[in-house]
């Protein structure tokens, strides 16, 4: 057996609580093996974590990580004039190479904050599933598909793609990668398509993500027009299962909130995203309290600016406590839970929790920092002080993506240099 023994650090449990031990993982199996004070000292290879804690790796439920490229390029706009007049033209130009470009950036921020699965809609797939595949990720990827301003034969072809590429990819990257059909929102993709998009994607079993009442223009046309809440639009849709999720849920009312509820649909909170582009807050207290499964996610570095899922634990708390005036809302706990096993739970991916038999996916937060010290609740220093870059460690599937802040499986400098020779590009284009 080939092993690797993460020695010497404080581990994070599911039920919150931290105990001094070290992990044993089985890195053939990408599983843990187990947990506990002074194990096997003669494993093939031994992570140093004194003074750290061993966390999940965290899980980003909802982003567009080619995006990166587009980092500060417009801000301080609202949603839709931010997408229509600056965002949208400039992917219109975006090449494959681009979309590669911009996902090894966006793979290498997250390997270096911890982040060991996520879950992504763009375009030019293959690229992004290959830049995964490299980086030794976790990822469920798929195809947006927007079918509004094009003809008829434009929008199927937007479909077949979405669906083409769930079917090539799921499973790939021995098995680390995942798919789903993503419809991009429902007022973008119109009904006719939507209905036998969904009905095609669930028939073999390909789940489906989509942005759902992230703003009130997504959600008040809908109410014009049809008379009902976007979300009981979506379910008449069939797009309410237990194996879809959706992003925001900014704008639900109490009667979706059952409805998600009820179905098990995931919803996948995206705070930052929502701040800076004014989106409003979540009532995120009220879905955990239904029993609603909430992840979290950064969205797209475009619109956050980075992909650092402790900045956004952070975020999440402090929202959710304004959206529900309330100090004790969203609680620390929550948060962290919401960045791991919520996350997992809510995208379908493995991972989120360190226990035996649990997939090898995991973090290690040195604590040496003045903003750590001192070491009063380190599940509170988890979602209000630590950040991305107090990340030690990186594993993911038992292999080990970073081991003290090196990043072992994509070049660091290389990525960052071919994205800005991409963004130097893409500017003369747009």
């Amino acid at each position: 057996m080939n092993t690797l023994r993460i020695a010497g650090g404080q581990v994070l449990r599911p039920d919150a609580t931290v105990e001094d031990a070290d992990v044993l993982v089985d890195r053939d199996e990408g599983t843990v093996l187990d947990v506990g004070a002074d194990l096997d000292t003669d494993a093939d290879e031994t992570l140093d974590a004194e003074g750290c804690l061993v966390t999940p790796g965290l899980v980003n439920a909802h982003c567009h990580v080619a995006m990166t490229l587009l980092r500060g390029y417009a801000d301080d706009k609202p949603l839709d004039a931010w997408l229509r007049e600056d965002i949208w033209p400039a992917e219109a130009a975006l090449t494959p190479e681009d979309v590669r470009a911009g996902a090894e950036l966006g793979l290498v921020e997250m390997i270096k904050s911890g982040t060991t699965a996520f879950a992504d809609m763009y375009f030019h797939v293959p690229e992004i599933a290959a830049a995964v595949e490299e980086a030794g990720l976790r990822a469920r990827l798929g195809h947006g598909v927007v079918t509004l301003g094009k003809d008829d034969a434009d929008a199927r072809a937007d479909i077949d793609e979405s669906l083409a590429v769930a079917r090539e990819f799921d499973g790939a990257a021995d098995g680390r990668i995942r798919t789903a059909a993503m419809p991009h929102s429902l007022t973008t993709v119109a009904e006719e398509y939507l209905r036998e998009f969904v009905a095609d994607a669930h028939d073999e079993g390909i789940p489906v993500h989509y942005h759902a009442n992230e703003t009130t223009d997504e959600v008040d046309p809908i109410v014009d027009e049809r008379g009902e809440r976007p979300l009981a639009y979506a379910k008449q849709l069939g797009m309410l299962t237990g194996d879809d999720f959706l992003a925001h849920g900014v704008h639900v009312d109490d009667a979706e909130i059952d409805l998600l509820a009820e179905a098990g649909t995931g919803v996948v909170h995206c705070p930052a995203s929502n701040m800076k582009l004014a989106s409003g807050m979540a009532p995120v207290q009220k879905l955990l309290d239904a029993g609603v499964a909430v992840g979290l996610g950064t969205d797209g570095a475009a619109s956050n600016n980075d992909l650092d899922m402790f900045d956004e634990m952070r975020d999440a708390a402090m929202l959710g406590k304004l959206a529900a005036d309330d100090a004790s809302a969203v609680a620390a706990p929550d948060v962290v839970r919401m960045a791991t096993a919520g996350s997992a739970a809510a995208v379908d991916l493995p991972g989120g929790a360190l226990e035996v038999g649990g997939a090898a996916d995991l973090a290690v937060v040195d604590l040496d920092a003045p903003h750590l010290t001192p070491a009063n609740d380190l599940v509170s220093h988890l979602a209000y002080a630590a950040r991305g870059a107090d990340v030690r460690h990186t594993v993911c599937d038992g292999r080990v993506l970073m081991r003290d802040r090196e990043v072992l499986t994509l070049d660091e400098d290389a990525a960052m240099a071919r994205a800005r020779e991409a963004v130097a590009s893409l500017r003369e284009r747009v």
